[in-house]
């Protein structure tokens, strides 16, 4: 079975964090996401990966690289413009042949064990799912079910819902898909939808499968998801909670596990957690921060207190020593703000 993962399209809920990065290159308890999702399909013993990229195929292909350090072998494959799933499968057929293969969306993140979910799967059913149940179905693709338990539709963000099973980022297609994909119209937005190819393929009687998640799922396209999926992360750190790269730096402070803090940053005089990611060559000083993620090289500086906040590449924050001001930000890299004598809270 091959690999296929999707880290194009556009970033545009987690702006301006990814005006000047790629989403799937944010970081989880200081690890690309994009990394989980390698180590995932590698960890069910696939191995040979094609990984879907547009603007950002650059900054993922320095990231990734040729996949050697997992163990796998990675073929990029560029897409013209971010055209919808179905589309990213159509623009990798050359490279998935008539193989099996997973699709995994490179931005999603789930608790169960991927070997579950890929068990037993041969190529010879035209499809398997992954759902789970969601508070808000309509921002998600949508299954209707059947009275015997399988999937009779599926609908792309319905109005109205059917039922609270979303779509979750990872699919099992056989050869078929290809054929799919190639017979459906792009949508009113424009894309090549992966829910009109498998309605294709139900239209067509094949048969597609499912699995319902036991645990949690996320996609971490916004703010407020992606620091639950960092906490939920964190809270697998053994012993106190609390991980400290050799080359860190920690002067007259307090870290309040879970936290992990990568090498090269620097903690004086501050405290730091619960559920905070301090990315290498970080500064924190005379701070109080919870419940954030810091990017490479991001700066707080006499800030009374910073929650709920995704600080980019280089990101600057700034108040004023013992001021009690409270603040919750998502800046994008190189962003500098003085919060100081603001005393509200700010969403950036």
């Amino acid at each position: 079975m091959k690999g296929l993962i999707l880290s194009g399209g556009s970033g545009r809920r987690l702006r301006p964090l990814t005006h000047t990065s790629a989403k799937q290159l944010v970081p989880i308890a200081n690890v690309p996401i994009l990394h989980y999702v390698v180590a995932d399909l590698v960890g069910v013993g696939i191995t040979d990966i094609g990984i879907v990229v547009g603007d950002t195929g650059n900054e993922v292909r320095a990231s990734v690289g040729d996949g050697s350090r997992w163990g796998a072998s990675v073929t990029y494959i560029d897409q013209e413009a971010p055209l919808g799933l179905a589309h990213a499968v159509k623009v990798a057929e050359g490279f998935l042949g008539d193989e099996p293969f997973a699709m995994y969306l490179g931005d999603n993140m789930f608790e169960d064990s991927l070997d579950e979910v890929v068990e037993g799967f041969d190529g010879s059913v035209a499809a398997r799912l992954l759902l789970a149940h969601v508070d808000d179905p309509s921002s998600f693709g949508v299954a209707e079910m059947a009275s015997d338990g399988s999937i009779a539709a599926l609908f792309e963000k319905p109005a109205e819902p059917p039922s609270d099973l979303a779509l979750v980022g990872v699919y099992l297609f056989g050869p078929r898909i290809h054929e799919a994909v190639r017979a459906i119209e792009p949508s009113a937005r424009g894309e090549l939808e992966i829910t009109d190819a498998i309605q294709w393929l139900l239209d067509s009687g094949e048969t597609v499968e499912h699995r319902v998640l036991d645990g949690w799922w996320i996609d971490t396209g916004k703010k407020d998801p992606l620091l639950a999926c960092n906490r939920l992360v964190l809270d697998r750190l053994g012993g106190d909670g609390v991980v400290v790269d050799d080359g860190a730096e920690i002067v007259d402070s307090t870290l309040v596990g879970p936290v992990v803090v990568a090498a090269g940053a620097r903690i004086l005089h501050s405290t730091v957690g619960p559920y905070v990611s301090v990315g290498g060559d970080c500064s924190i000083e005379r701070s109080t921060v919870e419940h954030s993620v810091l990017m490479q090289g991001a700066s707080v500086t006499g800030l009374d207190h910073l929650t709920a906040s995704v600080l980019g590449r280089e990101a600057e924050v700034s108040g004023v020593p013992g001021e009690s001001v409270r603040v919750s930000l998502l800046l994008g890299d190189h962003s500098v703000v003085d919060v100081g004598g603001s005393g509200g809270c700010t969403d950036g």
